[in-house]
């Protein structure tokens, strides 16, 4: 993506404009975010791929994932990733970028699901377009500190 700090204003943006213009429950505000982030996801993909080689197995897409999506997306890689081998991955970022201007506060805990609904979309967009189907959450304990966890769906 381009500069981090216009990204970062932009999302911030987004989610204000939602939250105040929609003045609807909190559940349709964080799934029109999870809806912009898949649209976003599966272009942008299609952009990263377009000279990449087909991937073998979900575990080579999820590497892909992590290393060059996030880094495209976030401007670094994603510090750990987990999976128990039946399909379920756990994306951990210590650091994530979108929510490292939130104060560290636990009263700040609450507001993270809006500030991570659109990267849960982006990542299932993303895993869409690669023929992925999945549900992507993200949960925090520790500001800026975030795990996604992805459960592929059988087809």
């Amino acid at each position: 993506m381009a500069d981090e700090a216009p990204f970062q204003f932009l999302h911030n943006e987004v989610i204000q404009y939602i939250y105040k213009s929609a003045e609807t429950d909190n559940g349709r505000n964080i799934a029109t975010l999870e809806n912009m982030g898949y649209r976003v996801g599966q272009g942008l993909i299609e952009r990263l791929t377009k000279d990449t080689a087909r991937f073998k197995d979900e575990l080579d897409v999820m590497k892909f994932v992590c290393k060059d999506f996030w880094t495209c997306v976030f401007k670094k890689q994603i510090d750990n990733l987990r999976t128990n081998h039946q399909g379920i991955y756990v994306l951990q970022d210590n650091k994530f970028r979108l929510l490292s201007q939130l104060s560290a506060g636990k009263q700040y805990l609450e507001h993270a699901p809006k500030y991570l609904a659109f990267s849960c979309g982006l990542v299932r967009g993303a895993l869409s377009n690669l023929g992925v189907k999945s549900i992507v959450t993200a949960e925090v304990s520790i500001m800026p500190a975030c795990k996604f966890q992805i459960m592929i769906q059988k087809m």
